[in-house]
């Protein structure tokens, strides 16, 4: 017996066991719903995220890159600390 008619019989057998429980069978159907649903939600979950993290270290980026132009060196080799410079108060 070939392959094609050993498919051909199981497949014959699958739906004639089908023809006498409906309900299998739909259960079986909104089984592979749901799981296509939850392959779908995860696949948006994850792209989405995707482009979070890039916002995120986009912002990060900008914030260092600012508080980089606040630290100003030491004035001489003795002293160990940095020293902040604020911004100016009121516009002066």
């Amino acid at each position: 017996m070939s392959p094609i008619q050993t498919t051909g019989k199981a497949a014959a057998g699958f739906v004639d066991a089908m023809k006498g429980q409906p309900l299998v069978l739909a259960l079986i159907v909104i089984s592979f719903a749901l799981i296509g649903l939850l392959y779908y939600q995860s696949a948006l979950f994850n792209t989405q995220r995707q482009e979070n993290v890039k916002l995120f270290l986009e912002v990060q980026k900008e914030v260092q890159k600012l508080l980089s132009q606040c630290i100003v060196p030491p004035p001489s080799q003795n002293r160990q600390q940095s020293i902040l410079r604020l911004p100016p108060i009121d516009g002066k």
